[in-house]
């Protein structure tokens, strides 16, 4: 397999590893965002924990994964992001800490003050990482103030609060809104009465402020905010070296894909269907279609960004040859060759387990079985 092959099998890998956290783990941090919402009593709120309870930690094993495979496959994006989005990374995963422990000691103590603050640590740690995810994707859309010099030395130019840009929150509240989107079709597939009745009324919503501020972004995308094209560069199939190629920036370029590749309009196509399926069936019977169309939505969101940037998967605002794309930020041939094979060993198995366990957890959580297993539960 030629070299120039196996950097688009990971640009596909990758992504797949970034929709696989996103639809399982998803769910869990919308659900946990909207605990104080749709729950109003302690027992609504332990119904609605337990939802995700069995599922939770090992759906958040995606996100570990793909921290671990863009190290491996993308030194040099991961370099220049972990300095660039650091005190973001920090805020996230500060954030996330709040997820075990208040899983884990939300129900050990029966005292309303004790439970009602672990609720909302768990509000913080579905809010936060949903929200700053989509920022990252709105800063990586408009470029990211780094740098390299001529020994591939990388230097960031922006702050914390430069990231929090009107366009970046507008991504940020697409993704907060459409994984609370999906959260609430899973609350409402794993629960009944009137729990389920204030998931369907949050899922509806949640996908009505979804499809508008998606499309928004991507009227802004095409009119405002500007985007990259590489003009000169090195072969694809060359040891990587980012500082090889010119490129540049105007509105509109993050659109040109979808006229060279047509079949990539299936991305954004998708993410519309499954919105304005969602909303159809938001208050219908029809439970698991629900879920499945918010995972289409969701899907169709991250690979219309996925696919509006390829090849560039960290653009610089401050120097266009620093830019990082699929063709010259990867790791060495052997290397990406010899993860390919774990990943082919070492995926299905992962996806037959994952199927294994929601099929053994599935049915719905009901207060009778929180009570009757009160000291397993959480």
């Amino acid at each position: 397999m030629d070299y120039a092959t196996l950097k688009v099998i990971w640009w596909v890998l990758i992504g797949v590893l970034l929709i696989g956290f996103a639809l399982t783990d998803g769910f869990d941090m919308g659900a946990a965002f909207l605990l104080p919402i749709i729950g109003k009593t302690d027992a609504e709120r332990r119904i609605i924990v337990n939802t995700v309870g069995a599922t939770w930690e090992g759906n958040q094993v995606w996100f570990v994964t793909a921290g671990g495979a863009m190290f491996a496959a993308w030194p040099l994006v991961y370099a220049a992001s972990f300095s660039g989005f650091y005190f973001a990374m920090l805020l996230v995963l500060f954030s996330l800490f709040f997820r075990p422990v208040g899983f884990d000691y939300r129900s050990k103590r029966d005292d309303p003050r004790w439970r009602h603050a672990w609720d909302w640590a768990l509000f913080i740690g579905g809010f936060v990482p949903a929200l700053v995810f989509g920022v990252a994707f709105g800063n990586l859309l408009q470029g990211v103030p780094f740098a390299f010099d001529h020994d591939l030395r990388v230097t960031y130019h922006g702050s914390f609060f430069g990231l929090l840009n009107p366009f970046a929150l507008l991504c940020g509240v697409v993704s907060l809104s459409m994984l609370a989107a999906h959260g609430a079709a899973f609350v409402r597939m794993k629960t009944d009465g009137v729990i389920a009745r204030r998931a369907s009324i949050a899922l509806r919503i949640a996908t009505l402020v979804t499809l508008v501020c998606f499309v928004i972004a991507g009227v802004l995308i095409a009119t405002i905010i500007g985007g990259y094209q590489i003009i000169d560069a090195a072969p694809t199939d060359t040891v990587a070296n980012p500082l090889l190629k010119n490129v540049t920036g105007a509105p509109g370029l993050w659109l040109s894909n979808y006229s060279t590749y047509p079949w990539t309009m299936a991305a954004p196509v998708a993410g519309l269907v499954g919105g304005v399926l969602a909303l159809l069936l938001g208050g219908s019977r029809f439970e698991k279609s629900t879920f499945l169309s918010t995972g289409l939505m969701v899907a169709g969101v991250i690979l219309t960004a996925g696919f509006s940037m390829f090849p560039f998967i960290m653009p610089s605002s401050l120097d266009g040859r620093s830019s990082l794309t699929v063709w010259d930020s990867t790791s060495s041939r052997m290397t990406l060759q010899i993860m390919l094979i774990a990943v082919a060993i070492f995926l299905p198995l992962v996806l037959l387990y994952t199927s294994w366990v929601y099929r053994v957890m599935r049915g719905k959580i009901t207060a009778e079985s929180v009570e009757q297993n009160t000291h397993s539960m959480y």
